[in-house]
């Protein structure tokens, strides 16, 4: 985002074009990372409490449409998607305690694989930088790491305690074999793996005491080069932590940050040019009042063309957004 000039600070979140399908609530959004590569499209994942993800391609004209309907894997809720950083594979969690993984075949997405083990609700799936892990996280307090091998086979690697409460959202360093989680019990969890133990340990616990939330961490993001993360919460706060060293607050972000939140709106925050004493400050430059009818659940911003914003909310609908300056 950075060839935006903010010195002005006339931006504009114009709608581009709401995507209607799902029939139920939209909970998250993942853009196919291998977009643009192989004449691949731009590709969007979106998942429901209608119990299917979609896929949604820009076609030559500009306009969006959905192409796949995942559906008949789950029989609950499928509350998060992540595409593998190849985007050939789709993972989907449900509140059926099951991922499936997905996969083109053809012209038709087939679900490939089914990992079970959560005891309840999985609540988030990620992929590590080099698509040899994926992470699940779930209500019953644990997070998973599935290894993959060769044939869309998935053996189980780790089962991560600590968390004493529902595990929100999981994620992966961009460049590096580090997991990050989120949880009801206001909690940030750090993981690596244990060479000697052969397993994957807790290396940080990010907590109120530590600078950290005081409610519910719900999500968590990193900055394109890993070295800065973002947290929000149920406090009504966001937190960005320097992860180049030992994690603590306060840290430059190379980009606009978007929120999305309870009272229907879209905040995008960015790094004010002032800096305070002994911290930097991050700065409202703007706030979509109204951007959906209900809840806004996830903000997503298109790694390969990122001046575009897609939001998933609990009206049913996506919406696509392009951030313009205005003259």
């Amino acid at each position: 985002m950075s060839e935006i000039d903010l010195v002005d600070g006339n931006l504009a979140l114009k709608e581009i074009q709401k995507l209607d399908g799902h029939t139920d609530r939209v909970w998250s959004l993942a853009w196919n990372p291998a977009a643009g590569a192989g004449g691949l499209p731009p590709t969007l994942a979106s998942c429901s409490g209608d119990k299917t993800a979609r896929i949604w391609q820009q076609g030559p004209s500009g306009s969006w449409n959905c192409t796949a309907v995942l559906e008949d894997a789950h029989n609950r809720t499928v509350r998060s998607c992540a595409w593998s950083p190849c985007g050939k594979l789709l993972a989907t969690g449900s509140f059926d305690a099951t991922t499936a993984i997905w996969q083109q075949i053809g012209g038709d997405f087939e679900c490939v694989a089914t990992l079970e083990g959560h005891e309840n609700e999985v609540k988030g799936v990620a992929w590590n930088s080099s698509g040899s892990f994926l992470a699940t996280c779930s209500r019953d307090k644990s997070v998973w790491i599935w290894e993959m091998q060769p044939g869309n086979e998935f053996d189980c690697a780790s089962v991560l305690h600590g968390h004493t409460q529902d595990v929100k959202m999981v994620q992966w360093h961009p460049h590096l074999d580090v997991l990050v989680s989120v949880s009801y019990d206001n909690s940030i969890r750090i993981w690596i793996e244990d060479g000697d133990l052969n397993g994957w340990s807790c290396v940080q616990t990010l907590g109120e005491t530590s600078s950290g939330h005081s409610s519910t961490v719900w999500a968590l993001s990193f900055s394109s080069g890993g070295d800065r993360m973002v947290t929000c919460s149920d406090d009504l706060t966001m937190k960005i932590w320097d992860t180049t060293n030992n994690p603590s607050e306060d840290g430059s972000w190379d980009g606009i940050i978007a929120t999305g939140a309870a009272d229907d709106s879209i905040c995008l925050f960015h790094e004010t040019k002032d800096s305070l004493v002994g911290g930097l400050s991050y700065s409202l430059i703007l706030k979509k009042d109204k951007a959906h009818d209900m809840d806004v659940n996830s903000v997503q911003w298109n790694p390969n063309e990122p001046k575009i914003l897609a939001s998933a909310s609990d009206d049913g609908s996506i919406k696509l957004w392009r951030l313009t300056q205005v003259p």
